[in-house]
């Protein structure tokens, strides 16, 4: 079984791919990895998950009492929203939040990723919907991610970010990466003229795959399947327009901008 320092490691290496990738700024997101029932390792506030050491990690218990830090240091103020999620999802194992510049472009327009465009993004994430905004470090986060929590393991979160979790960090950060890389192929077919969209019957193929790989963690499909239906009610209150393509256009470009100053 791996041991507390490697999985501190483990999260110091993470905390440099979402950094190096440009999925956060200066000190932004956090990390989470359960070690038990009752302890969790979480990157601490105010430091940048790009310059992170192990020594830095700090560990908590399931109501975010510290159990240690070293001087200088305190858990995550997000760490209430990763908390939350341990707490109705037994099986996840890592929480990664991130700020990827896609991905929480379409957060910040209000327009959930919902388009089946690519096999692997329809098996691995299916549709990723946005939780309702919520000032952050307090628990109107956690609540308006819970009702997503179920059928899901990713979520944008309204004018912030996105969440993804997993039955290990590298799933959880495997997510985050498909979540992001979707956004931005959105994106970019919208300005060729819009995506050519998978068909309901090539997605349920789609999802019909999935169940056979055995794939660890929640999905719409699940949801889809346990209904009757399929997803493309969502699919439909999905569509984007010439505003919102322009909305998002203007917030990448600044975020662009911002990153290169």
């Amino acid at each position: 079984m791996i041991g507390e320092y490697d999985v501190k490691k483990q999260i110091c290496e993470i905390g440099r791919r979402i950094y190096d990738r440009g999925m956060v700024a200066a000190n932004d997101g956090n990390i989470s990895v359960k070690i038990s029932d009752n302890e969790f390792l979480c990157t601490p506030t105010g430091v940048s998950k790009g310059f992170m050491t192990p020594d830095m990690i700090c560990k908590v218990d399931i109501n975010g009492n510290v159990l240690q830090a070293n001087k200088g240091l305190k858990p995550s103020s997000e760490i209430k929203m990763h908390l939350r999620v341990y707490k109705q999802r037994p099986d996840v194992k890592s929480v990664v939040h991130a700020h990827p510049i896609y991905a929480t472009s379409f957060a910040i327009a209000g327009i959930p990723l919902t388009q089946p465009i690519m096999p692997e993004a329809v098996i691995s994430l299916g549709c990723v919907p946005i939780a309702e905004y919520g000032t952050p470090s307090t628990d109107e986060i956690p609540d308006a991610v819970e009702k997503y929590l179920e059928n899901y393991d990713a979520v944008l979160l309204e004018n912030h970010g996105a969440l993804s979790y997993g039955d290990s960090l590298m799933t959880a950060y495997f997510k985050m990466e498909s979540l992001e890389f979707y956004a931005q192929l959105l994106y970019t077919s919208k300005q060729l003229g819009g995506p050519q969209e998978l068909s309901d019957s090539q997605v349920q193929t789609l999802y019909d795959l999935r169940s056979k790989f055995n794939l660890s963690g929640r999905h719409p499909a699940n949801l889809c399947k346990a209904d009757g239906s399929s997803c493309s009610a969502a699919k439909d209150n999905a569509q984007v327009s010439d505003n919102d393509v322009s909305a998002i256009v203007a917030e990448v470009t600044k975020r662009v901008i911002e990153q290169l100053k």
